[in-house]
C-alpha cells in the first residue's frame, strides 16, 4: 500500500488486511469481487460451516469400531468437552444434553481461527460482530434457557443468596443480575481482542519490511514465530470460549451449585 508520495503506509496496509469488505484478495491474484449480500467474514463463516461438514461426515468414520487417525482424535476431543466440560459445570443429564453446543462452539471457533491465520484467508472471528453473534448463544442459553429450566422464579432466584441478610440480598441482586451482560460481553471482547491483537502484530512487523527496507528484515523472523505462536492462540481461546460459555450457563442453570 503507497501513499501518494510514494511511501508504503503500513497503517493501510494493517487495516486492508483485519477489516472486513467486499473483496476477497488472494496471494499473486486480483481480488475477487463478492456479491452484495456476503461479505468477506461472512464467506468465512460458510468456509468454515463446510469445513466442518467435511471433516465430521467425510473424515470421520463412525463405523471404525476401534477409532484410529482422525476419527480418534476428534473423538478424545469430544470426549473432553463432554466429561471435563459439559457435564463437570452442568451435571450428567444436562451436561450429555448440552454437549453438542460446546462441541459445536469449539470446532467452529478453532475452524475459523485457524483460517485466519492462513494467507490466503480471513480471520472471521477478528470480526467484533462474529464474536458477539457466538456469546448471544451462550446469552440465550443463560437466559431463555435457564427461565425454560428452572422457570422464571428460579432463572431470578439464582442471582439472589437467601442465606446472606436482606439488605446484602438487595444490594448483590442487581449486581448479580448485571453480571449476565457483563459475561457475555467479556466473552465477545475476549476472543475478537485476542485473535485481532494477534494478526495486527504479524502484519505489523512484516510490513516494517515496506517501511524501512531490508534493515527490518529480521522482523520478518520475529512475525513467523509469532505466526506459529498464533496456532496455540487459536486452539487456546476456542477452549477458552467453550469452557468460560459452560461456566457461565452452569452458573445460572445450577444455582445450588
Amino acid at each position: 500500500m503507497a501513499q501518494p508520495g510514494g511511501e508504503f503506509d503500513l497503517t493501510e496496509y494493517i487495516l486492508s488486511h483485519v477489516q472486513n469488505g467486499d473483496q476477497w484478495k488472494l496471494p499473486f491474484l486480483p481480488p475477487i469481487e463478492l456479491p452484495q449480500f456476503l461479505s468477506l467474514h461472512a464467506l468465512m463463516l460458510v468456509i468454515g460451516s463446510g469445513g466442518l461438514l467435511i471433516l465430521f461426515c467425510k473424515a470421520y468414520n463412525h463405523k471404525q469400531k476401534i477409532p484410529t487417525g482422525i476419527t480418534n482424535a476428534l473423538e478424545a476431543i469430544v470426549l473432553f468437552i463432554r466429561d471435563e466440560i459439559s457435564i463437570t459445570h452442568l451435571g450428567e443429564q444436562d451436561g450429555r444434553r448440552m454437549t453438542p453446543l460446546f462441541c459445536t462452539f469449539f470446532f467452529f471457533i478453532l475452524f475459523l481461527n485457524l483460517l485466519g491465520i492462513i494467507p490466503a484467508f480471513a480471520a472471521a472471528t477478528s470480526n467484533i460482530n462474529v464474536t458477539a453473534a457466538l456469546a448471544l448463544v451462550t446469552f440465550g442459553f443463560m437466559t431463555i434457557g435457564a427461565m425454560v429450566k428452572n422457570g422464571v422464579g428460579g432463572f431470578f432466584h439464582a442471582f439472589i443468596y437467601s442465606e446472606l441478610p436482606l439488605v446484602m440480598r438487595i444490594i448483590l441482586f442487581p449486581i448479580e443480575f448485571l453480571g449476565v451482560f457483563i459475561k457475555t460481553f467479556a466473552l465477545t471482547i475476549r476472543l475478537f481482542a485476542n485473535m485481532l491483537a494477534g494478526h495486527m502484530i504479524i502484519l505489523a512487523l512484516v510490513g516494517l519490511v515496506g517501511v524501512f527496507g531490508l534493515v527490518a528484515l529480521p522482523s520478518v523472523l520475529l512475525a513467523v514465530f509469532i505466526y506459529m505462536l498464533e496456532v496455540f492462540v487459536s486452539l487456546l481461546q476456542a477452549y477458552i470460549f467453550t469452557l468460560l460459555s459452560a461456566v457461565f450457563i452452569g452458573q445460572v442453570h445450577r444455582p445450588a451449585h
